[in-house]
């Protein structure tokens, strides 16, 4: 049953075409893979033997661009094999330990890939065309870490803290530039309308002939809730002649405010100012003095006085 099925008028037609199909796509495939064709390809760096006592502060272990020309058969050879290993360079050959720096050629980049390849394929290009690295012996120094970018949380909340750990870095480059250096950023940021507490890992923005350890920290966000509150603070007159006293009535005001939730407990009386400038009741005499509201903690926002003007009396 199975050989009449698959033998039968129409379906034989049917394998007929599929064997031709076949033999065309392997034609065409041939005929396409001995063209020339040009490949980028990702080669890994390594700098071996490097003493105890050096820190490699930037190029330790670098990433070329290297693009290749030859037939498509040989380049696709490359691909599935991953034949291109890491280039190996000796520290000791290429460091100027007088200035501590080191530089490997375009040349020494080329012969080694060159050492890898088949005799028929050519190298177009390599980026970058030469490897710098910088090293130092041990000098470093630990250096605080500032968030950049937009962290926003969701509506009706604000940023109630950040914390890095580790809080700070260790950091290994030449001496003037490690007295040029007072803290180290993160990448750019793009954190918005969370709500709950979050954690993740950020990297650090890469510095010049730095390196960092370690080059990424994890960064926690605590998010609160903004309240509306109100405290009572007591009106103080600036600016009185001696032997003069204001009394205000009332003698407390209400400052209205907006807060975190949780920041609101640690909020006192004594840490606004609310005044009575005297000077300016006898430039402007009335009925009632202008109070003001002179100083407010930093955490709060859009305070203001409930009343702008109160009674007052001036006792000899």
């Amino acid at each position: 049953m199975i050989r009449n099925f698959l033998f039968s008028t129409v379906n034989k037609e049917f394998l007929i075409f599929l064997f031709f199909l076949a033999l065309s796509s392997g034609f065409w495939l041939m005929a396409s893979l001995n063209e020339t064709y040009e490949k980028e390809f990702l080669v890994p760096v390594r700098m071996v033997n490097v003493p105890t006592d050096v820190v490699v502060t930037a190029g330790e272990d670098d990433t070329i661009r290297v693009i290749l020309k030859d037939k498509g058969f040989v380049i696709w050879g490359y691909s599935l094999s991953e034949q291109l290993q890491p280039l190996i360079f000796n520290f000791a050959a290429y460091a100027n330990k007088h200035i501590g720096r080191g530089t490997i050629a375009n040349t020494e980049l080329q012969k080694q890939v060159y050492s890898q390849l088949s005799g028929s394929t050519r190298i177009v290009s390599i980026k970058p065309e030469r490897l710098d690295f910088h090293f130092n012996f041990g000098e470093s120094k630990k250096v605080p870490i500032r968030m950049m970018g937009k962290v926003m949380p969701g509506a009706q909340r604000y940023l109630a803290a950040s914390r890095f750990s580790p809080e700070y870095v260790t950091i290994y480059a030449s001496k003037q530039i490690l007295d040029s250096i007072h803290y180290v950023q993160t990448d750019e940021l793009n954190i918005v309308n969370f709500t709950d507490t979050i954690t993740t890992r950020v990297s650090l923005k890469k510095i010049p002939a730095v390196k960092m350890i370690p080059s990424q920290v994890k960064l926690a966000l605590y998010p609160d809730i903004l309240t509306e509150e109100s405290i009572e603070v007591p009106i103080h007159a600036i600016n009185m002649p001696e032997g003069m006293r204001l009394r205000t009535f009332p003698a407390k005001v209400k400052v209205r405010l907006i807060i975190g939730a949780s920041q609101f407990r640690t909020i006192r009386e004594d840490m606004f100012k609310v005044v009575v400038d005297y000077r300016e009741l006898i430039a402007h005499p009335s009925d009632k003095c202008k109070i003001t509201l002179q100083e407010v903690p930093a955490d709060v926002s859009k305070a203001h006085l409930e009343i702008e003007a109160v009674d007052y009396l001036v006792e000899q």
